[in-house]
């Protein structure tokens, strides 16, 4: 053994061929820590200081290569002063740099996935191999920076500049073949083969059949690009990919500007201005809000596998309520391999439920994610009835029938009765009370909520409703189903609107009192979506209906009446009264037209004005300011309500369960990281300025608590 350490091994194989092993013990993955780091360091070092080495092949001692750098370390390496994270990057890449300029040649095997670094360390090889399985990408982008261990430098320098900007800027996971195709890697081979082609690929190299010098030379000199060639290479992908991410995601930009930079100079000088544009783009709020959302994430899922014991397996799942919200939970069921049984009252129903099915399948084959084969064994695994005649085989029923309580009473108390007494029964309720709905069952313990958004193939949060009575077992299953089904479940405690829609709410009724202030509707949605939505409040609730807003309201006015009851008439009031329902009907706060592709476009319509002028009570002017303000505040106190209520466990859930669910804005981080960038103190205050607009406005005790202790919801 020439090297042996707790994340590396070097050990020799035959004739002066020797193999680096990644093998981190007492982790299921290989990751750049400073473990591993410290110990690539010494085992480079041991591998330079052995004349009789000849070559070196690289490998992985578990099902991944290495799938990146530790981003619970890279919090902490975040907050270093610049010029100590600055060294700590010029640190790694001297590693990598010493392990390129070996005087031997040395062949990468990439198995199952290489990201980040794990990739990065293997553009410093000679030589790259992976299976036919391997994923392999640079994905810092969507943690707000960019490669930081010679992916600007390494990469456009082998497969070109447009091919590199390409795979940085997007951030996306590329095949095997797809790494091939663009030279990123030299040869593809089925998982059982890969350390044999390695293996050979080192003897060609050593016997002079491959020149491992000449191979790696480029990556040592500048780039290839005469002045002309780097302006339209550079300024094009520039402006297309500025038009991508948008204004609040400047990683990507960040990365191609880096490259630009780095052009001239050859892979020292290169790599400082690589390290200097990283460190610059680490201390970002929008990098600190990402690499918190990654870490909330990992949370997430390290919560929903606790459930994995107490779960049982879902074979056979149904849903009651076809039309679109039934179509689109069985479809996400069937394609993700548990069949399910589709339900209606109504033939015309089960139609609806189908033509959705079949239409978001028939998507997925259109763009070459799925094959017809595969999309017919998914229509398949839907059994439309309408009778309850194969129930009594089901695991879990997901009940998605009107939102009227006294209905949903009676088709869970229905459907209970079909069911084996061990059967999971869901209801897909977005604002009723689960212990209320229980009420009508004999079995509570075996009842839940399971609150799928919509549109449900494109929406990934469900929440997961624990009613009084419901037990671990029902939850479990539900969480386990929801998984299974490719969601990222959040279990909730009951309450109208849950969390979701209880801290959504909130933000409606600031868009509320804007409107009834006499402020364009349309101007709020401007401001709103400049500030990072994917769509304004008006727009959105068009999107939802106005109908199903109005309802959900009411529920919501009903359960915290001290906050969310409103003594006058509002927007929403006025636009269900005229009839104007959203994109339902063609007309809400906008009118819709077809357009080209045959979606709904939304168009300014004057005539709403009149509808709205009733409920306009006391002009006001108000800055761009206040109307984030008028917005954020109620949405943000609400969401700490929520935690302090134990309405969820964590503050991490919570941001979540908002980004995966209405699509707070990601690069903010979350409710409660917003009011931490801000800061508790300076948010209470904050607050206080809006103080006569109402209790929605009313920070809690604890929360004021909390910023006169300097206290913070993360760290």
């Amino acid at each position: 053994m020439i090297y042996e350490g707790k994340a590396i091994t070097v050990k020799t194989l035959e004739s002066g061929i020797v193999e680096l092993n990644f093998d981190l013990k007492g982790e299921s993955v290989n990751k750049f820590n400073s473990l591993t780091l410290n110990e690539l360091r010494q085992a480079v070092d041991a591998i330079k200081g052995d004349a009789s080495i000849t070559g070196v092949i690289v490998t992985s001692g578990k099902d991944v290569f290495v799938v990146g750098a530790d981003i619970s370390e890279f919090v902490d390496n975040f907050k270093l002063p610049d010029e100590q994270l600055h060294a700590l990057l010029q640190e790694v890449n001297r590693t990598f740099s010493d392990f390129e300029d070996l005087d031997v040649p040395t062949v990468v095997a990439i198995n199952g996935i290489a990201l980040g670094g794990g990739l990065e360390v293997s553009l410093a090889a000679d030589f790259r191999v992976a299976s036919s399985n391997a994923r392999i990408g640079l994905p810092e982008v969507k943690l707000g920076i960019y490669p930081g261990f010679g992916g600007t430098v390494r990469l456009p320098r082998l497969i070109g500049v447009d091919n590199a900007i390409e795979w940085i800027a997007s951030g996306k996971e590329n095949t095997a073949e797809e790494a091939l195709k663009v030279h990123a890697v030299d040869a593809v081979v089925e998982p059982g083969k890969l350390r044999d082609a390695a293996l050979d690929l080192v003897r060609r190299a050593i016997a002079g059949e491959l020149d491992f010098k000449a191979r790696r030379q480029p990556k040592l000199e500048k780039l290839k690009l005469n002045p002309i060639e780097q302006m339209m290479a550079f300024e094009s992908s520039k402006g297309y990919v500025a038009g991508k991410a948008g204004p609040n995601y400047p990683a990507p930009v960040e990365a191609i500007k880096t490259i630009q930079k780095a052009a001239g100079f050859g892979r020292e000088k290169a790599l400082e201005v690589e390290a200097s544009g990283f460190v610059k783009l680490a201390k970002t709020s929008v990098a600190q809000s990402l690499v918190g959302l990654f870490l909330s994430d990992q949370e997430l899922k390290k919560k929903a596998r606790a459930y994995d014991k107490a779960a049982r397996e879902v074979k056979l799942a149904a849903v009651l309520g076809a039309g679109i919200m039934g179509g689109g939970i069985a479809y996400q069921s069937a394609l993700k391999g548990t069949p399910i049984l589709m339900k209606d009252i109504r033939e015309e129903g089960i139609q609806a439920g189908l033509a959705e099915a079949s239409k978001l399948l028939g998507k997925r084959v259109e763009k070459g994610r799925l094959t017809p084969e595969k999309m017919a064994e998914a229509l398949n695994a839907i059994r439309p009835t309408m009778s309850y005649g194969d129930f009594a085989n089901v695991d879990i029923v997901v009940e998605a029938v009107v939102e009227n309580p006294r209905v949903k009473k009676a088709v869970l108390a229905e459907v209970e009765a079909q069911v084996r007494e061990d059967a999971i029964i869901a209801s897909n309720t977005s604002t009723i009370s689960i212990s209320l709905l229980a009420e009508a069952l004999e079995r509570p313990q075996n009842f839940c909520g399971m609150h799928f958004f919509n549109p449900v193939h494109m929406m990934p949060l469900v929440e997961v409703i624990r009613g009084e009575k419901t037990s671990e077992q029902a939850i479990a299953t539900t969480v386990a189903y929801a998984k299974k089904m490719g969601k990222s479940p959040v279990v909730v405690n009951d309450c109208p609107g849950f969390l979701v829609n209880r801290v959504l709410f909130p933000y409606f009724g600031g868009f509320a009192r804007l409107v009834s202030a006499g402020v364009d509707f349309v101007r709020v949605d401007k401001v709103m979506e400049k500030f990072g939505w994917p769509m304004g409040p008006a727009y959105l609730m068009d999107v939802v209906g106005i109908d199903t807003a109005h309802h959900a309201r009411d529920v919501m006015a009903e359960g915290f009446p001290e906050r969310m009851k409103d003594a006058r008439k509002t927007a929403v009031d006025a636009l269900y009264e005229a009839n104007r329902l959203g994109q339902k009907n063609g007309k809400g706060f906008y009118v819709y037209e077809v357009d080209k592709r045959g979606k709904p476009a939304k168009v300014v319509d004057g005539s709403v004005q009149a509808v709205l002028a009733p409920i306009v009570y006391e002009p006001r002017e108000v800055t761009d300011e206040d109307i984030i303000n008028f917005m954020m505040i109620p949405l943000c106190l609400e969401a700490v309500r929520c935690l302090e209520d134990g309405i969820v466990e964590s503050a991490a859930e919570a941001d979540m369960g908002l980004i995966y669910g209405i699509g707070f804005p990601p690069f903010r981080g979350g409710a409660l990281r917003y009011i931490d960038a801000i800061g508790v103190a300076e948010f209470v205050a904050l607050a206080d300025r809006y103080a006569d607009l109402g209790a929605l406005y009313q920070p809690t005790a604890k929360l004021r608590e909390m910023a006169a202790n300097g206290q913070r919801f993360y760290g």
